[in-house]
């Protein structure tokens, strides 16, 4: 007769598992979920918690199968429910992934800022973008050298004693690149890597300019600025942006004009500004017609591309 292989019917076996961990006091608790949930549950992506969780329970250890026990819950999270406190852990527990996943993780933030990155950033004599092999080598360059600094300070920090050289002003606020992390968006580590791209240049870049059309009543643009009293000394004596003309200062944030006219009851111009100064356009723009002109974004980045 065969011989029967009897398995604990309690036994259940997890196969593609992703943990989420919290710490409540010396307790840690586990929660189990399909891999790739975590994320899409915390970005709003997914919202049905079946899709999420392998076993609607939190454990002590999710590997050996051992169950939280109730009071333990009731002690760590006073007047919850378990589904509460599934969802305190999802939301707020850290999650535990595999070297592979975490690589293929970096693999794709990576990825994605240096797209960002090389899409916004351009040589500032050609206007041409730089492939994402350059943009890497420059950001990897940055990466080394930070580190590099922050072994020297960490070197200079221990063997003074009680007395450190103090730095210029530009060395403590320049922007630095240590590389990309999984716990930020790829647009946040994009914007800061521009930052210290544009701030160290390993190679010569400048943020892509944005096309605007901006349109005001030809009767506004032709009146002087008015400066509030508040304001007024923060302008430099001489500085041409506090004189002149309602369009005398709008063209000033223009770096270049590709077309201006004047029609009818209406002054056009069309033209490439620096996003850092978009901004202060539009509040000068607002402050001073009272919403009756506007600015257009015609292109967030012009690029030039090919030969």
């Amino acid at each position: 007769m065969p011989v029967g292989i009897n398995q604990p019917s309690n036994q259940i076996r997890l196969t593609n598992v992703s943990l989420v961990r919290i710490k409540r006091g010396k307790k840690r608790y586990e929660i189990a979920c399909y891999k790739n949930k975590v994320l899409e549950y915390r970005s709003g992506i997914e919202t049905d918690l079946d899709n999420v969780l392998q076993i609607h329970n939190v454990f002590l250890n999710v590997s050996k199968g051992a169950v939280a026990p109730h009071a333990d819950l009731q002690k760590s999270f006073p007047k919850m429910s378990l589904d509460e406190i599934i969802l305190e852990i999802l939301q707020k527990g850290e999650l535990q992934v595999g070297e592979k996943e975490r690589n293929a993780q970096l693999d794709r933030v990576h990825n994605e800022v240096v797209g960002i990155v090389s899409g916004k950033l351009v040589d500032p004599k050609t206007k041409r973008v730089y492939t994402t092999g350059m943009i890497e080598k420059a950001l990897d360059q940055l990466s080394s050298q930070g580190a590099q600094a922050a072994q020297h300070e960490k070197a200079h920090s221990s063997n003074a004693s009680g007395t450190s050289t103090p730095t210029s002003g530009e060395e403590r606020v320049k922007p630095t690149w240590t590389g990309v992390v999984t716990t930020r968006s790829a647009k946040s580590q994009a914007l800061d890597a521009m930052k210290a791209l544009i701030a160290h240049q390993p190679i010569p870049v400048a943020r892509a300019r944005m096309r605007l059309r901006i349109t005001c009543p030809t009767s506004i643009a032709k009146q002087a600025v008015k400066v509030a009293p508040k304001s007024a000394d923060e302008y430099a004596d001489g500085d041409e942006k506090a004189k002149g003309t309602v369009k005398d200062r709008i063209l000033s944030y223009v770096e270049r004009t590709e077309s201006q006219e004047a029609s009818g009851e209406e002054w056009e111009v069309v033209g490439f500004v620096e996003p850092g100064d978009f901004k202060l356009l539009s509040d000068f723009v607002g402050t001073q017609t009272k919403g009756r002109a506007r600015i257009e974004v015609l292109n967030t980045a012009v690029i030039y591309e090919g030969d």
